[in-house]
């Protein structure tokens, strides 16, 4: 199946008459790791034709040097300019290859989402090759850790970027200024995350001495773990296309969905809390669940030093994929209570039916839930409840304000634009800020309102 359609077609001219077309050029863009020789790339297809063939392939290659001449190809061309005889190729050698092979499986998976029709956000940001990074089969890092290796790699990616030379084509770099703001915003939440010996070794801002390099700040940031899992950290962005802000835009949003990962299983766990008698430590979670909002909204001010005409540019090549099919969040959300059925049959939900069928559970269970049964049983004194019901209202507050803001970020850079996921855009996330985390309970509702 060819993955460009006429319409894709239609859109690449229109690039290629802008002189943005990632044709045979594109490698000479600065700033996107894996450029790549002439030597490079043809050692690149030669990988990728011994793995078609199947030519050398022993059980213990896990695939990662396929991986790796993959990814340089992507983010040389944009995945939606990948030949097809290249992807057919990927096809076949995931059909034939990947038994045994998680990791390559997880890649193939997202590298194909384009050419067999099935891009959508979590293909699109590498989620499922990012869960296994979370497996504790093989890496078990936290979803707290892999944000900040995360973020970690957008200040890393971003300092090498300004490195190369000034006289090549540096087509898509930011001007110094918004450099470092982003490097700024970065290296705040960064440290955010960081216990505080890690965060010691990472300096607050670039420096800003007249021998302060930003390239100083590389050994202290923090890297992937050593291990064989470990290595496909580095292969875990794909972009559609080949302008620079795409990779830092990726890693944020990445980033928001191990930051919401953290969140609903914080809330989720507050609801076994309640539900086992532990006032305290159900509170506990709500405030940990409420203070993690801190560092999504950090995201947003990553993603507002994002140029629109970066962002437009790309886009176009993102139809399909959106934040409305953040399966993380939904969790969180049906977490706190369960939604409406005007939001249950709404495009948040419609867009990922897996977890609208969680919600639509006979057992499911919410923080909102878990409070109606326990009070109309009789449970915990008044005094508890007063604690109990101020976390909750401090979290149903934050919550307003993270959407409030991610409203105000998409008017300034969408406009009047419509969202990539085929909502209305602006006019969508102006409608979420009238829904309720704990709409079934009234007191709690009203208390956040009032302080919103």
């Amino acid at each position: 199946m060819s993955h460009m359609t006429s319409d894709c077609r239609t859109r690449c001219m229109r690039a290629m008459s802008q002189g943005a077309c990632p044709g045979a050029d594109a490698e000479k863009i600065p700033g996107f790791p894996g450029r790549g020789t002439c030597t490079s790339r043809v050692a690149g297809f030669r990988e990728v034709s011994r793995w078609a063939t199947g030519d050398g392939l022993t059980p213990e290659l896990d695939g990662i040097s396929l991986a790796r001449a993959v990814t340089e190809q992507a983010r040389r061309r944009g995945k939606h300019f990948l030949r097809t005889k290249t992807l057919v190729q990927l096809s076949e050698i995931r059909s034939r290859n990947t038994s045994g092979r998680p990791f390559l499986e997880a890649f193939l998976h997202c590298m194909l989402d384009k050419h067999e029709g099935r891009f959508w956000n979590r293909s699109y940001l590498a989620l499922p090759l990012l869960e296994l990074l979370l497996d504790e089969r093989h890496s078990a890092l936290s979803p707290d850790r892999l944000a900040t290796l995360l973020i970690s790699d957008v200040i890393r990616f971003e300092i090498e970027a300004a490195a190369t030379s000034p006289g090549e084509p540096g087509r898509g770099r930011p001007d110094p200024a918004t450099l470092r703001k982003r490097l700024h915003h970065a290296l705040r939440f960064v440290g955010d995350q960081l216990g505080a010996t890690d965060a010691e070794d990472v300096p607050p801002r670039p420096g800003q001495g007249p021998e302060s390099r930003m390239e100083d700040l590389l050994p202290h940031l923090p890297r992937p773990p050593a291990t064989d899992a470990g290595r496909w950290f580095d292969v875990s962005v794909q972009p559609v296309y080949v302008l620079h802000d795409e990779y830092f835009f990726i890693r944020a949003l990445q980033t928001h969905e191990m930051v919401f990962t953290t969140i609903s299983a914080d809330t989720q766990a507050a609801v076994r809390e309640l539900r086992d008698g532990h006032l305290e430590a159900a509170v506990e979670r709500v405030d940990h669940a409420t203070a993690m909002f801190e560092r999504a909204a950090a995201l947003f001010r990553i993603v507002a030093t994002m140029r629109a005409e970066q962002f437009f540019a790309f886009r176009q090549f993102t139809q399909g994929a959106s934040a409305i099919q953040s399966e993380q969040y939904k969790r969180f959300e049906m977490a706190c209570g369960a939604p409406t059925a005007s939001r249950l049959q709404s495009d948040a939900f419609t867009n990922v039916p897996a977890v609208r069928a969680e919600a639509e559970e006979a057992g499911h269970d919410s923080l909102a839930r878990a409070c109606l049964d326990i009070r109309g049983e009789g449970g915990f004194s008044q005094a508890q409840w007063t604690v109990l019901d101020a976390a909750l209202g401090r979290l149903e507050s934050r919550h307003q304000r993270w959407k409030a803001t991610h409203r105000r970020l998409a008017m300034r850079m969408l406009g009047d634009a419509h969202g990539s996921g085929y909502t209305s855009g602006v006019p969508y996330l102006t409608e979420c800020l009238d829904n309720r985390l704990f709409w079934q309970l009234g007191e709690v509702g009203a208390t956040a309102c009032a302080t919103d």
